[in-house]
């Protein structure tokens, strides 16, 4: 069974134990001798402490290692753990304990042989070992320091963007035939033949004067259009979006542990800081 450090386990972990960060707990021996604090804690699938990393800062070591949780007593209003049957000198000696460390079930092996009774009894099996045939190393059976957790659900509101749609805002050209007016002007030569005002009327002959090749010129003009096409703005179009928000509302049951104490005989149950007199 894999083990896991307790924060990748359960990531609210310090909920879970409410005020005791077992992490922040330090470590004494049984004598009451302070050798160092808890670092983290491993824990298998089921979420059961298996070991304390404890980092040991002693005069002349500092190293962190690796002890079965049986091997300790967590007392969280003394916010210690203490190190039953370890003396200084034994955790002195203990091997160090690697962060990068492959905990497979033969490193385990290592650690337990390490605190493992000559007369426990127990023959390692890699394929059939379970953490339940070493209770001394294991267990948590105290009545002083048993502990477990009380759930409860919540909900929990996420927001995932998504797209709905999609505009696309282009242009393309129409064509059409237009038609202008515009007035123009010709000129033409206009010929007539009228009867002079002196006709019949006899001429002096020094007054007449015959002329050869005499000729009157009159330029014709006429106008002619002239259309050519120009392009100019016809309008502006502005293509944006806006935030339109809003709130949704979801509800749903959810579920949560409370604590039950059932107590028989004259006793003093204090919870929370409040002492409770019952007597049954």
């Amino acid at each position: 069974m894999p083990l896991h450090k307790l924060e990748h386990f359960d990531q609210n972990y310090r909920e879970t134990f409410g005020v005791d960060d077992i992490k922040a707990l330090d470590v004494y021996t049984e004598g009451g001798e302070r050798v160092g604090s808890v670092a983290d804690v491993l824990v298998d699938d089921d979420g059961h402490f298996r070991y304390l990393i404890i980092d040991i800062s002693l005069d002349f070591a500092s190293k962190k290692i690796l002890l079965p949780i049986g091997l300790s007593r967590i007392n969280y209003p003394e916010r210690r753990v203490y190190v039953d049957g370890l003396s200084r000198q034994q955790i002195e000696n203990l091997p160090d304990h690697k962060e990068d460390a492959i905990l497979d079930k033969d490193y385990e092996e290592n650690v337990r042989g390490v605190f493992r009774s000559l007369t426990s009894g127990v023959t390692y099996d890699r394929d059939t070992y379970n953490y339940q045939k070493e209770p001394d190393l294991y267990g948590l059976n105290e009545q002083s320091d048993q502990t477990f957790r009380l759930y409860e659900e919540r909900l929990i509101a996420n927001k995932h963007r998504i797209k709905t749609g999609e505009v696309t805002v282009g242009k393309h050209i129409e064509t059409e035939t237009a038609r202008v007016t515009i007035p123009i002007q010709k000129e033409r030569v206009l010929i007539e033949r009228v009867m002079p005002t002196e006709a019949g009327k006899v001429l002096d002959p020094n007054e007449i004067k015959f002329q050869e090749g005499e000729v009157a010129r009159i330029e014709v003009y006429e106008e002619t259009p002239e259309i050519h096409k120009e392009a100019f703005v016809r309008e502006e179009v502005r293509v944006k979006k806006v935030v339109e928000r809003d709130t949704v509302e979801a509800q749903d049951t959810i579920r949560r542990e409370e604590l039950d104490v059932d107590t028989a005989g004259n006793l003093n149950v204090q919870e929370n800081g409040m002492t409770t007199h019952e007597a049954l």
